[in-house]
């Protein structure tokens, strides 16, 4: 679950926008329609068009870095409808992969729901930046996300131990489970790297053709790491504060992590194939979302969903167990590692078969079906011109 999807301005913050950022909106527009290019290319199997694409990014940037005087709002609108025009493919592209591309990607309605290509291009360019960020940048921006995520089992610990007092314990758990949103909440709007969140948005370069697997795999390490370092530190520092305020004590912290960690491996196994999915499902719908209050909404409800049926979620679980292990009194270092790698490999399979895979092929699918949609009009439109002349 780099940085979260937020790639297309809003509409307040561009009401009161210079001409410098509206150059940048037109730019962003360019890396758009090029990215565009790349994804489609490897739809049709012409790689070489790819890195045509590539090569000709910089030039079609250049062409739309000019000072503009149009009201922003304006901009704004066209970066989103008309940034795919005949001047922006490069002399790779054919026109049937230009009108195929045009008609899957059209987003001409602000009002309206971000049509499926433009989010899973949208999705590829943040993508893209998160590859080309510096490992040191990669590592803290995941460490933070460690950490914030914490506070979500810092609140839940809490209202657990408060609630627990008037309700049976299952009770107590389910209804302080519905806190779960809250360090999400934090790592999404903040922007910070979490793993379950990325792992579907990561892939998406790789399976376009656009980046190699080795570095999505480094990538994926630095960001397991810097979230699971984050998450130990915040569970040895700031749970165990809770603990030293009477929040809550040793025995909600072993409590909570045997809510976790009290099945089989299957059920954790298909329980973190489950969670994982809903979170690529997540950060899909955050970047279909248009402005920041329904980002917090939709990140509230999947992930409130997550922890309401009690999902395993590598990196809350993380912080959860860690906790039972360093302040607790049945999590051995063994049983910790375990669950981790568990509910590691569980949440990206499903982020990435569930998430990332189909709804990548449904975009191919829709490219295709429209490509050819446009070869058949051009093939009717040729027989009635001939008709006509007989």
């Amino acid at each position: 679950m780099t940085k979260t999807p937020e790639s297309t301005p809003s509409k307040s913050s561009a009401l009161n926008a210079n001409s410098d950022e509206s150059t940048a909106i037109e730019s962003k527009s360019a890396k758009l329609a090029c990215d565009s290019q790349v994804i489609s290319a490897h739809a049709s199997g012409d790689r070489d068009n790819s890195k045509t694409n590539e090569n000709s990014a910089m030039a079609v940037t250049e062409s739309v870095t000019e000072p503009v005087t149009e009201p922003v709002t304006e901009i704004v609108t066209e970066a989103v409808t008309e940034n795919l025009k005949d001047e922006d493919f490069s002399e790779g592209i054919s026109e049937e992969d230009k009108e195929a591309i045009k008609k899957v990607a059209n987003d001409d309605n602000v009002s309206a729901p971000k049509s499926y290509a433009s989010i899973l291009v949208e999705q590829v360019i943040d993508a893209n930046e998160t590859f080309n960020r510096s490992l040191g940048s990669l590592f803290t921006s995941a460490f933070t996300a460690g950490l914030e995520i914490g506070f979500s089992l810092f609140v839940i610990l809490s209202a657990f131990a408060l609630l627990s007092e008037v309700l049976p314990s299952h009770y107590a758990m389910v209804l302080a489970s519905l806190l779960y949103p809250l360090g999400f909440i934090i790592v999404v709007i903040g922007q910070s790297l979490l793993f379950t969140e990325q792992t579907s948005l990561l892939s998406l370069p790789v399976l376009n053709g656009i980046e190699p697997l080795r570095k999505l795999l480094r990538l994926w390490g630095i960001v397991i790491a810097g979230n699971v370092v984050g998450g130990c530190l915040f569970a040895a520092l700031v749970i165990g504060l809770g603990i030293n305020m009477e929040l809550f004590s040793s025995a909600d912290i072993d409590a909570y992590a045997q809510h976790v960690l009290d099945f089989e491996w299957r059920v954790i196994f298909g329980s973190s194939i489950l969670a994982g999915w809903m979170m690529g499902v997540a950060a899909w719908l955050v970047t279909s979302a248009r402005d920041t209050l329904s980002r917090i909404l939709l990140v509230s409800l999947i992930t409130g969903s997550i922890g309401f049926l009690g999902l395993h979620h590598s990196i809350v679980g993380n912080i959860e167990v860690f906790s039972a292990l360093v302040y607790g009194h049945t999590v051995s270092l063994l049983s910790y590692l375990y669950f981790l790698g568990i509910v590691l490999v569980g949440n990206t399979i499903g982020g990435v078969v569930f998430v990332a895979i189909l709804k990548n092929r449904t975009f191919l699918f829709d490219f295709e079906q429209n490509k050819q949609q446009a070869k058949d009009e051009k093939r009717h439109k040729a027989a009635r011109m001939n008709s006509r002349l007989r």
